[in-house]
């Protein structure tokens, strides 16, 4: 009794790495892009507040994102450039761009995280309003937004790892858009008909002979 081996279909073979691919490339374009949007968002707010004691009295005190840290927001744009920056290249310079987009976020997380104790921006409002240099802030308290802008990092270094991952089967570029350095084809003069009168004005027009000779 014989046995009927299957062979498998190339093209249901191929399908796997291309649906991958596919699924991948929408999931790193809207991770990196809401990432950097949320992270650029968080450091535009309220991070910290506290209290300084100014003529025997407190002065409240508060700092957005920004004035604790500028880390998040310049690796954030950093990310979101090198998400743009894959399609633009190929091979192992998409590898080294991913890469970059992964640092980004890995960075944005970290710094985040680290702004979340930070009181030099609150000192420094201290001893602005108490006239005191080593005034520093009484009170210290965060709101959740460092933890908001870490959470877009963690967005944009998953972009990253997907960019590293699956950007292999990306698409690219148009070679159409690339400067190849090769002379572009001269375009062939159109062949002048000696019996019509205006082929001959064109010719003589152009600088050519519509003699052929």
């Amino acid at each position: 009794m014989g046995y009927v081996t299957a062979v498998p279909d190339p093209r249901s073979e191929a399908a796997g790495p291309a649906r991958a691919g596919r699924r991948s490339l929408a999931v790193a374009l809207l991770s990196g892009a809401l990432g950097a949007a949320v992270a650029l968002l968080a450091t535009r707010q309220q991070w910290s507040e506290g209290t300084a004691t100014v003529a025997g009295g407190s002065f409240p005190l508060t700092a957005k994102g920004s004035d604790v840290t500028g880390v998040p927001a310049s690796l954030a744009i950093v990310g979101l450039a090198a998400l743009v920056a894959v399609f633009a290249v190929r091979r192992a310079g998409r590898l080294l761009v991913a890469a970059v987009l992964a640092l980004s976020g890995a960075g944005t997380v970290a710094a985040a995280l680290l702004g979340v104790n930070d009181s030099s921006a609150l000192d420094e409002q201290a001893a602005r309003a108490s006239g005191d240099t080593s005034a520093t802030v009484d009170t210290l308290s965060h709101t959740a937004w460092p933890y908001v802008a870490a959470a877009g990092g963690v967005l944009l270094l998953l972009a990253g790892l997907l960019a590293l991952r699956y950007g292999r089967l990306w698409p690219a570029m148009s070679g159409r858009y690339e400067r190849t350095g090769a002379p572009r084809p001269r375009r062939q003069a159109p062949a002048v008909d000696p019996d019509r009168p205006e082929d001959i004005w064109k010719a003589l027009d152009r600088g050519e002979d519509p003699t052929g000779a």
